[in-house]
């Protein structure tokens, strides 16, 4: 009994198998998430230098093909982790900023933003790589610029400075070195002792009472 369906030739392409093509934008992006997502764990967890291309593909089974193809250098990859850190913060502070539109007056939304900027200072993945670019200077070189010349993430901040000082609760002057001394004040003392191992600021209870001393201490040179 001969079979109805058509002899496949030698050397002619079998048309019942499934063909495969570029993958989708979908899956590609999916990808190109799975690979930053395993490279930010990785570099976090290692620091820049004693992380390889080889360790992040292996983690997230993927090629060195693959992730080359996407992410040129080991340096473009960090750079689309931070990248990604920077847009998942952003995201997370506009909410807050949201969320602080029923706290009250200008300066009230002012002082409840600030309060989230000394959390999300002291998260261990924000501290991590904090580390990174303090430890590893390497990574980041002489010539880059200033991160806060040109951060949409000090925008919002300095936006909410500005509707204070345009209610009258802020000092007139320049809203960015306003909004820049306020980080520094409420910031950066704290994050870097926990970049160094120290836990002192581990319990709200703790952040509560540096936050309250130190916004009263920004009030008194920046208030109106």
């Amino acid at each position: 009994m001969t079979s109805a369906a058509p002899q496949q030739q030698a050397g002619q392409p079998d048309r019942n198998r499934p063909r495969r093509g570029r993958p989708s934008k979908e899956d590609a992006a999916e990808t190109s998430g799975r690979i930053i997502e395993t490279a930010a764990q990785l570099f976090a967890a290692q620091g820049f230098a004693a992380t390889s291309i080889e360790q992040v593909a292996a983690a997230c089974s993927a090629g060195k093909d693959t992730i080359y193809r996407r992410f040129p250098s080991k340096m473009a990859l960090f750079e689309a982790v931070v990248d990604s850190l920077r847009t998942r913060t952003l995201a997370r502070l506009e909410q807050e900023i949201r969320s602080a539109g029923g706290a009250g007056d200008a300066l009230a939304r002012l002082k409840r933003v600030a309060r989230w900027f000394l959390d999300v200072n002291l998260d261990p993945e924000m501290i991590a790589f904090n580390r990174i670019a303090l430890s590893e200077a390497v990574v980041f070189g002489d010539g880059r610029h200033d991160q806060w010349e040109t951060d949409p993430i000090l925008d919002r901040l300095v936006a909410l400075v500005q509707e204070a000082q345009g209610a009258g609760a802020l000092a007139t002057g320049d809203a960015r070195v306003i909004a820049t001394h306020l980080l520094h004040a409420i910031v950066f003392g704290p994050a870097t002792d926990a970049m160094m191992g120290r836990t002192g600021w581990s319990t709200p209870a703790a952040r509560d009472r540096f936050f309250d001393q130190a916004w009263t201490l920004f009030l008194r040179g920046a208030g109106s």
